[in-house]
């Protein structure tokens, strides 16, 4: 069965004493049970010190990147190793900034998601098309060549650590949010596509989380949808409360 998930992507945010301030005032707030798994993403330096703060909760701390390679002469990179050895389970392959800021290819991608699976870390992996994909319609076929090239490799057993998350690349800090229609209707055609080489059991199994412009006040309405299993926060997570609304949207 899918599991709802809402992950907070904290991106080149918060110093030490932030990251420190913005993981006190989550757990302050954490007064209720939330009925889906809750992550956040802080930057590689403080990944360690976000796990030992978060331990005793049901916060998950996990990694924005990783390199495919274990070790080696790979200058300013994170192996997963490093990141299993301070605990770290879970870590965000495919962004679209590390597409399209760093050049990371379908094939580097793939390379990392591989690495990640085959030593035993859960992957969110995303995708998504630029608005001119869209106005062009090839929006379908963008996203389901990423998820062919990253995933369509693996083995069932192996989609089981695999999550999902379709990013309208046109929705992503730029104040426009997909519709949740268009958000069900992307969700339902990547689960679908899923299905076709996974079979439909895997294919339900796998949770897809919306990544655009995901706030307090569309949250509800985008994780009431039926293929719409969570979200991948960017901004709204650098807020506490707003983080803690998004997850009680379930």
């Amino acid at each position: 069965m899918r599991k709802n998930i809402v992950a907070g992507n904290w991106k080149m945010n918060c110093d030490l004493a932030q990251t420190q301030a913005l993981i006190t005032d989550l757990k302050k707030g954490l007064v209720n049970d939330v009925n889906c798994e809750l992550m956040i993403a802080p930057s590689h330096p403080f990944l360690y010190n976000a796990f030992n703060s978060t331990c005793d909760t049901v916060i998950e701390v996990v990694a924005q990147n990783v390199c495919e390679a274990d070790s080696g002469a790979y200058t300013g990179e994170i192996s997963v190793p490093m990141l299993q050895s301070i605990g770290i389970k879970t870590v965000i392959i495919g962004h679209s900034e590390r597409r399209d800021t760093y050049g990371e290819t379908d094939q580097l991608i793939t390379a990392k998601t591989k690495a990640a699976l085959d030593k035993g870390l859960r992957v969110i992996f995303c995708c998504g098309e630029h608005l001119e994909d869209r106005k062009a319609g090839n929006h379908f076929d963008t996203v389901t060549k990423q998820i062919e090239l990253g995933l369509f490799d693996l083995t069932a057993a192996q989609m089981e650590n695999v999550v999902v998350a379709y990013e309208p690349v046109w929705a992503i800090g730029t104040g426009e949010t997909a519709s949740p229609e268009q958000a069900q209707e992307m969700h339902a055609h990547l689960r679908s596509f899923i299905e076709t080489k996974f079979g439909k059991e895997t294919a339900n199994n796998t949770s897809i989380l919306y990544g655009g412009s995901v706030k307090p006040a569309n949250a509800a309405e985008i994780f009431a949808k039926p293929d719409v299993d969570g979200g991948l926060v960017g901004g709204a997570s650098l807020d506490g409360s707003s983080f803690l609304d998004i997850a009680n949207a379930f």
